[in-house]
């Protein structure tokens, strides 16, 4: 294989060893690149591996500085570029096949490339990097410098092209964006513009977006103001407002996942919805294309989203995660989706070869594949992966041929040695794979899960393993699997610090011996197995994490066993642990951490791995004093390791050379015994974490190493390996392989008859039965009757307690029987505790026995209560917090409490105002404001009585004298303060002082606002304490003595005269005491003594004083003869009857009285507490209607000050885009800085470009015209022929593409490259020699002659071609030149259009501070509206004060009053006047009529129509027969108007409509004239300024405009002189109607 020639740092040289990479095994974890039609490369770890497709054949290519980055190719130069991943990382450019380095591009980036990109055109590449710099740069990488670049803060980007039509295009996708760069080039100078794509949202629809910087579609708002775009409301006033947008205006987009391009300059998009874009690359336009609804698909084939794209002729090929190659048939805007090919693993990239016969196919796995077009079969795998990255390797015995590896999943897999080729696979059912170890004394090997399982496989036939044998050990993990040196034993070490010991021999069928614990975390287990000594020592590394340190625990197995393996006691216990006695345990600690530690083959010193510090130490062990406890071992040698990180520690077959590895990825082989590296070679990079695991085959030849993340996988082997050295290890391996031979023999033909009586069809026997027979019955069946597996170490467990359930079942039987009286005794004692009283009953608890379970219990529920009050204790402590909260915020902080009085017969609730204390603070602000409203008044006094003149309010106050003599005589005192109606509140009523505010129209400035709301909340809180302190209680008088009525209480001093507090002697205080002790005892006495209430109630009936209602309560006793009948009676007993009577008819008077008597005091009564309440009511009802004018006024001041507020936010609003418009402008005025000194370079260029131009143009007719004087010495003909000889040029034969592949390739024949120019030139002078060639020299020429012409014409020949060249660029220039214009014209558009903005903002600005929002006070019922239909635009209105306007409406009317008065007297003046002429004409006329009537009897005429009335004797009926002709004519003409009228009303509705559509049409056009105006004004005012227009063109527009006006006026003036001739003829007509003609006879 060929390898990398320049290896620097890839080998070290040191007494003649050295080590070489033999081959690399990796899979690609990126993207696959084609380097020619034939190979095909990919990175891994540290090498690009470059793979014939025909003949699989690797070929590496080592990165000297680490890990292979991203890797790009270019197929027609043929070279590769990577990057390596360091700090300020490069990237290298390699030739192939020769591998040889073109270039290596340093740039400024800090961490690390993430894409590169050739174009097809040229020689440059696009890189682009990551945090923190995200920078996109572009080289041209054969002159080894950066283009141009561009910095993108926080653009993380996942794929980049080049346009393969057009290299000046460069398209950059995320998963959020795609952007399209234009790479614009300047003769020399390169630069990037970009432009992003919008997408659509994830429904494939698309949203209007509003401009954000100049919106035009805000709401005009008359009343409040203006309306502010969104960013000036958030206060945005830097770059982010120019990209602000509230939460609710963000709609999620489409993802793109992947990109590919087309012939004609267009992007196909996927993404992850399922979408696929079309995007036109000049306009940015994307188009959604829709899928067809008759795609045909498989069976159960389901398009997830486009992982990759390629391109092909008509339509795309695109992949997901369902492997499934989909082709798309794209027509117009949908396309049709088919199934191309099925794959079996999921597709991550497809990519077409360079003559697109070839498609490549790379799964998620890292396999590749690849499908030839026309060929059977189609699909070839080219690179078969693995399910993962390499977990454990592993040589198989005795390593010279084969190795194993192993991966997380649990593929394991058989390579070869020689070219790394697998020879075969095998997966096992497990979740996890953990370790993989091969046996040296068999062709077998064991693999460790996570289960805890271990499965042991059969590898004597390489190309089919098969799996023979599954001990289940444990239920943790096995992390550790170990072979001794030759053999007999496998060690699996599991997370629970459990060490296994396997016999490792097939023969045995792997029986487990035993298991030894460690008790701690094992991090390496290493053996030391000798041909010379009979016991294999196994050293086992531990950390102790609560001291630092590490622990070493020794133990040693016999090599031979015992010949009866059932008498398992002498080394096992019944547990199935080693015995210490057997295995002759030490333990020994290490003060410092270890990260690996082994036992050299002498077993008198430990080589140890500092975790910590960089050093390799190895320490003596003390063999001759034998130890108890554990040893502290001491460093005897410490070595520098020349490593960093954490590393490991292993010994070659011989015990000779110490293997050193760690985080840095340096492999270094040491001796033994100076410790000394003599050979190193760095196989992989700290960037993937270093080395894993490594392994040296036995006779130390090859050297495999393995990667922690980087997944690669390098076979190194002895570049040059003389003397000693090699000698030793060779002979120790043979004697290694004779010892083992016999062993390897057996064992290998055991594995051998197995394997046949498989194939045979005799299964082996399950793991029950193979080792049914053994001591420890570690083989039996592990399946329980639920058919679950039951681990090893559970099963001997389980047999342990059988074993002493049965060797104590006797015991056992009579302790239950026992417990059994005792439940008994205790049930009889809880039945009693029952029945006895409650006091004496004992609690269910005190009746178990078993007290430590019940101390158990008590502390669980003890524990269980505490956790309960405590969790209560803290939601209590978090709500009383919160009631503290709302207490001191709501009550504790209000100077005055919130009350509220009720009334007793309305429903009326009157409260009070809370309030809470004012701050210092703000009492300091009110304060400040008193006092600047305080000078302002003053200072305005001052100016008035300076600015007064004297003069002037003499002459008003004699002009106004008269008029206003009433008005001041009413007038008393002039009040300065605001009106109520035009204060906008009724605070005056309250009585507090509205003095000190400011009138409602003239807050103008932010500081008087601010100033305004202060002394309004000052208000506020006056109005609240007026009404707070109203006086709702009367006081009672209650009369008093007076001094002078008793004049001896001057002589006594009473208590509550003394207002120091009462000084006592302690002998005072203590008779104080006991008197009110001893009260205390006669009053307790005295209660406790009934006998004076029992006397009481026996002689007085519980009374001392007889009351009246008592006396009228009791009863006269009827005399006892009553109950005789009242005949036998006597006298004495009637009287005495009578008497009865009449004492009986008082007693019920008295009670009459007595209850009327009450009966009127009880309605007194209630008649005073229903005045009382109502009283009460009524004045409460009246502070209910105070109440609510209070809160008010309080709602009126809140209002004001909302209404300030919200003009200081708008104020604010103002303030912000009026900045951000200022910042805008300052950047683009910046911008257009730029743009001007890039169109000033950009000409001073082309001027310079264009004059070398001139000057080669020049040198080239220069060279045409002085032809024919440099051939003046020969004859005329020949130069005549030489000068068609000169003008003659050769025909450059392109090569021609094969018809085929024409037809293949979709791109065709794409723009020339530098590269091919040079090909073209160099062809061009090729077919040069052949013209030059003396054959075609005309005959009777000087050959000197000739040669000199030839060199003339080749000279023109170079010239024309630098004139193409030139021409070449100064049209380009001249393009990049006009380009920089446009970008200047429109960054001069953008300044227009912010001035034109500041411009409205700063009239709306002035107009908000004009027109203030005042409020103003209407009386109810004054102004009453039924439809609110007032117009709300008062542009052209004026508040005034209405005093003004009622002085004026009085003028009004009194002058109007005296206008009538005089109207009505010229009126009747006029009246009277008109009647007489009236009068006049009256008679006149009469004497007319009566000429008229005198005259017409004397001519009287008798006509036709008298005789026939006088001659016709029915005249009558005649008459009636017309008149009835007339009303049917009349009906006729009726009807026929009738008909006309509803036809002239169609014809009215047509014409309403027609205007209808005229004044929509009018309205279009007034619209468009509006915006035509507009443009023309901005146009005039463009003009104004350039001053483009002349004076005389102004003269004689303004002649022009005279003229016109002149015309108009003209025209005019005869319209009316017309309109007045016919309104005087119509005068005319009129009055001769009026006054009729008398025509005289």
């Amino acid at each position: 294989m060929a390898h990398d020639r320049e290896r620097d740092g890839a080998a070290y040289h040191a007494g003649g060893a050295a080590l070489t990479v033999r081959w690399a095994q990796g899979f690609p974890k990126q993207n696959v690149h084609f380097v020619n039609e034939d190979t095909i490369c990919y990175a891994s770890g540290n090498y690009v591996i470059f793979i014939n497709i025909e003949t699989k054949k690797k070929t590496l290519l080592q990165c000297v500085n680490g890990i292979v980055g991203v890797v790009a190719t270019n197929v027609p130069y043929e070279v590769v570029a990577f990057s390596d991943r360091r700090l300020r990382p490069l990237i290298h450019i390699y030739s192939f096949p020769e591998l040889t380095r073109r270039n290596t591009l340093k740039g400024n980036v800090l961490l690390d490339y993430t894409l590169l990109s050739f174009s097809y055109c040229g020689t440059y590449l696009a890189s682009c990097s990551s945090l923190p710099e995200f920078e996109l740069a572009l080289w041209n990488w054969e002159a080894n410098v950066i283009l141009c670049k561009k910095l993108q803060p926080g653009v993380d980007v996942s794929q980049m092209s080049f346009n393969p039509m057009n290299w000046h295009q460069l398209c950059l996708s995320s998963s959020s964006s795609v952007t399209m760069w234009t790479i614009e080039r300047s003769n020399q100078e390169h630069y990037f513009k970009s432009k992003s794509v919008k997408l659509p949202v994830e429904d494939g629809s698309f949203f209007n977006e509003t401009d954000v910087l100049f919106p035009t579609s805000l709401p005009k708002d008359p009343i409040y103001g203006p309306v502010m775009p969104l960013s000036a409301i958030a206060g945005l006033v830097g770059e982010e407002a120019e990209t602000f947008r509230p939460k609710d205006d963000l709609y999620p987009l489409l993802h793109p996942t992947m990109h590919c391009w087309t012939p004609t300059s267009d992007l196909y998009v996927g993404c992850e919805e399922g979408h696929l874009l079309l995007i036109n690359a000049e306009t940015l336009k994307v188009t959604v294309l829709q899928k067809a609804e008759d795609s045909s698909l498989l069976d159960g084939a389901h398009l997830i989203r486009p992982v990759t794209l390629v391109y092909q002729k008509e339509g795309i090929l695109a992949s997901g995660i369902d492997g499934i190659v989909y082709s798309f048939i794209v027509k117009d805007s949908s396309y049709n989706v088919g199934n191309f090919l099925e794959v079996d693993e999921a597709v991550e990239q497809l990519m077409f070869s360079p003559s697109y016969k070839m498609l490549l196919i790379q799964t998620e796995k890292g396999s590749l594949y690849l499908y030839t077009f026309g060929k059977e079969p189609a699909l070839d795998k080219v690179l078969d992966a693995c399910d993962g990255k390499f977990q454990a390797i592993d040589f198989v015995a005795p390593g010279t041929k084969y190795f194993m590896t192993l991966t997380l999943s649990g593929e394991v897999c058989v390579w070869w040695i020689e070219d790394c080729t697998c020879a075969s696979k095998i997966y096992l059912k497990t979740p996890q794979a953990t370790a993989l170890a091969c046996s040296p004394s068999s062709l077998s090997a064991a693999v460790g899960t996570l289960d805890g399982c271990v499965y042991f496989l059969d590898v004597h036939e390489a190309e089919s393993p098969q799996v023979i044998h599954k001990a289940f050990l444990c239920e943790s993990p096995v992390q550790h699997l170990i072979y001794d040196q030759q053999g007999f034993y496998l060690l699996a070490g599991t997370s629970e610090g459990n060490i296994f010991v396997i016999n490792a021999k097939p023969s045995s069928l792997f029986q487990i011996l035993g298991f030894t614990e460690m008790n701690q975390e094992i991090i390496q287990i290493s053996t030391v197995s000798l041909l010379e000594t009979g016991i294999v020592e196994v050293v086992v590394l531990s950390p102790l994490p609560e001291t630092g340190s590490s622990k070493l625990e020794i133990f040693t197995l016999p090599k031979i066993l015992p010949e009866d393996l059932k008498d398992s006691a002498t080394f096992v216990d019944e547990r199935g642990r080693l015995k210490d006695e057997f295995i002759h345990k030490s333990l020994y600690e290490i003060e410092h951490p270890l990260s690996s530690a082994i036992l050299d083959f002498q077993s008198n010193q430990i080589f140890g791995f500092c975790n910590h510090v960089p050093f390799i130490c190895s320490y003596l062990l003390p063999k001759d004093q034998p130890h108890i406890g554990v040893c502290v071992l001491k460093p005897h040698q410490k070595v520098q390791s020349k490593h960093y990180g954490p590393g490991m520690l292993s010994l070659s077959s011989h015990g000779l050379w110490l293997l050193t590895v760690a985080k840095c990825g340096i492999l270094c082989v040491r001796d033994v015994f100076t410790l000394e590296t003599f050979a190193q070679s760095r196989s992989h990079s700290p960037q993937g974490h270093g080395i894993q695991s490594v392994r040296m085959s036995v006779d130390g030849q090859n050297i495999l190493v393995n990667g922690k993340d980087d997944g690669a996988l390098v076979c190194l082997k002895w570049k040059q390996l003389g003397g000693n050295v090699a000698t030793e290890i060779t002979t120790y391996c043979q004697q290694l392989l004779i010892s083992l031979s016999s062993t390897m023999k057996k064992e290998n033909y055991y594995l051998s008859t197995q394997r046949v009586s498989s194939d045979l069809g005799d299964e082996p026997e399950p793991t029950i039965s193979h080792n049914k027979s053994s001591i420890d019955s570690s083989q039996e069946d592990l399946l329980i009757a639920d058919n679950k597996e039951i681990p090893w170490i559970q099963q001997k467990s389980q047999e342990a307690i059988k074993r002493e359930v049965k060797l104590f079942s006797q015991k056992r039987k009579e302790i239950k029987k026992g417990i059994k009286e005792l439940i008994k005794t205790i049930m009889n004692m809880m039945e009693e505790n029952e029945k006895v009283d409650p006091i004496a009953k004992l609690e269910q608890e005190e009746f178990g026995l078993d007290l430590e379970e019940l101390e158990k219990l008590h502390e669980e529920s003890e524990e269980e209560v505490a956790k309960i009050r405590k969790d209560v204790e803290m939601h209590n402590l978090a709500k009383s917090y919160l009631t503290e909260l709302i207490k001191e915020e709501c009550w504790n902080s209000m100077a005055v409490k919130g009350r509220a009085l009720k009334c007793f017969h309305i429903p009326y609730v009157v409260e009070n105002f809370p309030m809470k204390e004012r701050t210092a603070e703000e009492m300091e602000e009110l304060q400040r404001v008193l006092q600047q409203k305080k000078i302002e008044i003053e200072c305005l006094k001052l100016r008035k009585e300076i600015i007064e003149v004297q003069s002037a309010a003499a002459l008003v106050k004699e002009h106004h004298e008269e008029e206003d003599e009433e008005e001041e005589e009413d007038m008393t005192v002039e009040d300065t303060s605001l009106p109520n109606y035009l204060l906008g509140s009724l605070s005056t009523d309250f009585g507090v002082d509205t003095s000190f505010l400011s009138s409602q129209l003239e807050l103008h400035s932010r500081e008087e606002k601010i100033n305004q709301i202060i002394l309004l909340k000052d208000i506020i809180y006056k109005v609240k304490t007026v009404f707070n302190d109203l006086e709702l209680e009367e006081t009672i008088w209650q009369p008093e003595f007076e001094d002078c009525e008793k004049p001896e209480r001057t002589l006594v001093v009473e208590d509550h005269e003394i207002s120091s507090q009462k000084h006592g002697k302690p002998w005072q205080k203590a008779k104080t005491e006991s008197d009110m002790l001893h009260e205390t005892d006669q009053w307790l006495q005295a209660r406790s003594s009934d006998s004076r209430n029992r006397g009481l109630m026996d002689m007085m009936g519980g009374v001392l004083e007889v009351k009246k209602e008592d006396i009228l309560r009791m009863v006269i006793p009827q005399p006892s003869f009553m109950v005789k009948p009242d005949t036998l009676w006597t006298e004495e007993e009637r009287k005495q009857f009578k008497d009865y009577e009449k004492k009986v008819k008082e007693l019920n008077e008295e009670r009459d009285k007595y209850r009327k008597s009450l009966e009127a005091e009880l309605k007194k009564l209630q008649n005073s507490i229903q005045e009382s309440t109502q009283n009460f009511d009524d004045h409460l009802k009246r502070l209910f209607e105070r109440r609510v004018k209070a809160e008010m006024v309080v709602n009126q001041e809140e209002l004001k000050i909302n209404n300030l507020l919200f003009s200081l936010l708008l104020d604010e609003e103002l303030s912000s885009r009026e900045l951000f418009l200022n910042n805008y402008r300052s950047r683009k005025q910046e911008e257009k800085n730029q743009t001007t000194e890039a169109i000033r370079k950009a000409r001073e260029d082309l001027d310079v470009y264009k004059e070398q131009y001139d000057n080669l143009l020049a040198e080239d007719k220069v060279l045409d015209r002085s032809f024919k004087k440099e051939f003046s010495d020969i004859p005329s003909h020949q130069v005549d022929i030489l000068y068609k000889l000169f003008k003659r040029r050769p025909r450059v034969h392109k090569q021609k593409a094969h018809a085929d592949t024409v037809n293949i390739v979709p791109f065709g024949e794409r723009p020339e490259s530098g590269k091919l120019n040079k090909d073209n030139f160099a062809q061009l002078m090729k077919a040069m020699d052949d013209l030059d060639n003396i054959s075609n020299m005309p005959e009777g020429l000087d050959p000197s002659v000739w040669d000199h012409f030839c060199t003339t014409r080749r000279t023109k020949v170079e010239n024309e071609y630098k004139v193409k060249q030139k021409a070449t660029g100064l049209m380009e220039m001249t393009a990049f030149l006009r380009k920089r214009v446009e970008d200047d014209e429109n960054v001069q558009r953008e300044i227009e259009k912010v001035f034109h903005e500041l411009i409205l903002l700063q009239e709306d600005k002035v107009k908000f501070q004009l027109n203030l929002t005042i409020q103003i006070l209407l009386k109810q019922g004054q102004v009453e509206l039924e439809n609110f239909q007032l117009v709300l635009e008062y542009s052209d209105a004026v508040l005034i004060n209405k005093n003004i306007i009622e002085d004026l409406n009085t003028v009004i009317r009194t002058q109007g009053q005296k206008k009538v008065a005089s109207m009505m007297e010229s009126k009747d003046v006029h009246k009277g006047i008109y009647q007489i002429e009236w009068e006049h004409k009256k008679m006149e006329m009469e004497m007319e009529d009566l000429n008229q009537k005198a005259w017409d009897i004397q001519m009287l005429f008798f006509s036709r129509d008298r005789q026939k009335y006088l001659n016709e004797p029915n005249y009558e009926n005649v008459i009636a027969i017309q008149i009835g002709i007339m009303e049917q004519t009349i009906n006729v003409i009726d009807k026929t108007h009738k008909k006309n009228v509803e036809n002239c009303k169609k014809l009215l509705k047509k014409l309403g409509k027609f205007s209808n559509q005229k004044d929509v049409a009018n309205y279009t056009l007034s619209c468009n004239l509006r915006e035509e105006l507009v443009a023309v004004s901005e146009r005039k005012d463009i003009c104004n300024a350039m001053g483009s227009m002349l004076t005389c063109e102004k003269i004689a527009k303004e002649k022009y405009e005279n003229m016109m006006q002149q015309q108009k006026l003209t025209n005019i003036s005869k319209q009316q002189a017309e309109q007045i001739s016919i309104l005087q003829a119509e005068v005319e007509r009129l009055r001769m109607r009026t006054f009729p003609a008398l025509v005289q006879m």
